[in-house]
């Protein structure tokens, strides 16, 4: 059941590391050196810079558009 977890959350923080980009691949074999708490943290960690960056572009792209 671990392992499931662990590859579902692997899937995930890799979708959140290409933001926009190619899916990164990572190396499954960390799922026996990390713990289910230890993915969740990164992926949580991913999810919030992931927040910042898109609120980032959203004003960087604002500077662009046509006042009306």
């Amino acid at each position: 059941m671990d392992d499931r977890n662990k590859e579902d959350l692997l899937e995930e923080i890799e979708s959140l590391m290409a933001y926009g980009g190619k899916k990164p691949s990572i190396n499954p074999a960390l799922l026996a050196y990390l713990d289910l708490d230890s993915l969740i943290s990164i992926r949580d960690r991913l999810k919030e810079k992931s927040s910042i960056l898109k609120e980032e572009d959203r004003v960087w792209i604002q500077q662009f558009r046509k006042e009306e």
